[in-house]
């Protein structure tokens, strides 16, 4: 009882940064020991924190109703919100985990942002308006995200469909979980209007399958792990010999690589995708067209990636005769969804002289 009332006592001090805290905690906390979303142990956990948050907004919504007094739920109102905050800290995380070692990073993270945006904006305009607001859109955006990932799984099956019926899923579930809410608490229909309520979760739905469409958010549950423009790819007893340019600072996101005529340039990729998932996917190679300023295709070449492997599916392509200049070669899914993209640029070496040469196992 004591160290309870100690812990109230820390809460109340710093009561301001105590949410963002907990949102950091369950990021944290995920990061050490989530791993792959096709592994029974990241969905069972991923499972218990949507439940237990949904559990949490039911419990917090209600505790304005008194509904909880004389009960041993009023000792524990208080926590409510930093459980709220725990949870959408813990799967928001996953998806940033699932997809942390993408090349295509810089697209996935919009996700995150929004829901970081989401926790400030509770923070800063809590005096402006209703934290339930925040709560609900929050939790309708990382339930559209869950389901996002565990569908594709559970049917092996990924594509377009696919996706909407993860986010048709979510969405009915949080409207069916708002409407009950809002029936049994009079304090949140005073609160709250719930046409407001239902357009903003509409509206968050809405701009998800349109950054969907437009390819800003990446083909879930698949990854690009690894994308390395390479002078010579060999296997070796089910490994990969992968020989390539060391990268400087100033050539880290588009190195640029030497090339001698005769010789090949190799694209290596590796693509996570959960087990017994298979999807057809090209290698999509563009050369800038300086004289007319267009990206011109060189070639699609088209292979199939089974699942199951945690470092992801190995697979490469090559061509020869390469132009000088900058290049491009795209990721893509059978249904012209970007996994990738990987950029360079051609530097003709007429006297075969590649320094810093690397070659690593994969």
């Amino acid at each position: 009882m004591i160290k309870l009332s100690r812990f109230k006592a820390f809460l109340r001090k710093h009561q301001k940064s105590a949410p963002v805290i907990f949102f950091t905690l369950g990021f944290v906390w995920d990061s050490l020991t989530l791993g792959s979303i096709d592994r029974l142990y990241d969905q069972l956990i991923l499972s218990t924190y949507l439940a237990s948050l949904t559990v949490c907004l039911y419990l917090f919504n209600l505790a304005d109703d008194e509904e909880w007094k004389g009960t041993f739920l009023e000792r524990l109102e208080e926590y409510f919100p930093l459980a709220i905050q725990f949870f959408l800290g813990g799967l928001c995380s996953a998806y940033v985990i699932f997809f942390f070692r993408s090349v295509s990073f810089t697209k996935t993270i919009s996700f995150f942002i929004i829901l970081v945006a989401l926790l400030f904006a509770n923070e800063i305009f809590k005096k402006r308006i209703s934290n339930k607001y925040l709560h609900f859109s929050t939790y309708f955006f990382v339930n559209f995200t869950f389901f996002a990932f565990l569908v594709p799984v559970v049917l092996n099956v990924m594509n377009g469909f696919v996706f909407f019926l993860s986010g048709a899923i979510s969405l009915s579930s949080t409207l069916v979980l708002v409407i009950f809410i809002y029936d049994k608490s009079p304090s949140m229909r005073t609160e709250v209007n719930k046409t407001k309520l239902v357009g903003l979760i509409l509206a968050i739905y809405v701009t998800v399958n349109t950054f969907y469409y437009f390819n800003l958010i990446p083909p879930v549950p698949l990854a690009l792990q690894e994308g390395i423009v390479a002078h010579n790819v060999e296997k070796d007893n089910g490994s990969y010999l992968v020989t390539y340019q060391k990268r400087g600072l100033l050539s880290l996101f588009e190195p640029k690589i030497k090339y001698s005529p005769g010789d090949s340039l190799f694209i290596f990729t590796s693509i996570f995708a959960p087990a017994d998932l298979k999807k057809k996917v090209n290698h999509h190679w563009q050369w800038f067209n300086a004289r007319t300023e267009n990206w011109e295709t060189m070639d699609r070449i088209i292979f199939e990636i089974q699942g199951g492997r945690e470092q992801g599916y190995r697979g490469y392509t090559y061509k020869q005769n390469i132009v000088e200049g900058k290049w491009k070669v795209d990721v893509i899914t059978s249904d012209n969804m970007i996994l990738g993209r990987i950029n360079f640029t051609v530097i003709a070496d007429s006297l075969n002289k590649k320094n810093n040469l690397k070659t690593d196992i994969y």
